[in-house]
């Protein structure tokens, strides 16, 4: 069984299918995950928030899947373009699965970690699949930027993001902690490429096409 514990918080993500020990209150609300972990501050409150933002698909969706990624990865993106929209439309949007976004933004690409920062700081305003969408789409534009920041901005206002407010979230690094804790536990895990997928006891290497995706996640659905 492959275990891979979501976030800092693991507030939003009780996937218990990886093996995930989520700090709760006895009626599993987010201020007991808060007191657990540490307070109940509204850095935590926004942390949090970031965690929700970044499932999709209905909270009784029997499957979860986990995905790790890195925004500057060609693979990455070269599956989001293929594999992806027909994913999310035959599995989430039907209530089979949920699919979680995990980063993992490698050393190798220096615009990784401020995407992921981006993406995730949209995440507290709601937007964290919009703005995820816009930063794949675009990668080879900003990939090589010595500084991206103002090119997120840019797709944040498109993406509906109050782009001040994003630029506020980065510079405290409110949601630094969670994109760290997803980098450690991803190689705690085993996992040290993108992408890569859990679903269920089963894991996905590469920019695999729709039909290893169904295998799956149909194997998962079965013995449900």
């Amino acid at each position: 069984m492959l275990s891979l514990r979501l976030t800092a918080l693991c507030v939003a993500v009780a996937a218990s299918a990886y093996g995930v020990a989520c700090a709760r209150s006895n009626d599993g609300s987010a201020k007991g995950a808060a007191a657990a972990t540490g307070g109940a501050s509204s850095g935590d409150s926004l942390t949090m928030r970031a965690d929700r933002a970044r499932i999709q698909g209905d909270s009784s969706a029997p499957v979860w899947i986990v995905e790790v990624s890195d925004f500057q990865c060609p693979y990455c993106r070269m599956w989001h373009e293929t594999t992806y929209p027909t994913l999310v439309r035959e599995y989430v949007e039907t209530g089979k699965a949920r699919l979680a976004y995990v980063n993992l933004p490698l050393p190798s690409h220096r615009n990784a970690w401020p995407a992921a920062e981006a993406a995730m700081c949209s995440g507290i305003q709601g937007k964290f699949w919009p703005m995820h969408d816009r930063i794949f789409s675009t990668q080879e534009r900003w990939a090589g930027m010595a500084d991206p920041t103002p090119f997120f901005d840019s797709l944040a206002t498109a993406a509906g993001v109050d782009a001040r407010r994003m630029r506020a979230c980065v510079a405290a690094r409110t949601t630094q902690p969670l994109i760290q804790a997803d980098f450690d536990r991803s190689f705690a895990a085993g996992i040290n490429s993108t992408p890569n997928f859990l679903i269920g006891g089963q894991r996905l290497e590469g920019a695999q096409p729709i039909e290893a995706f169904r295998r799956a996640i149909d194997a998962e659905l079965a013995k449900k």
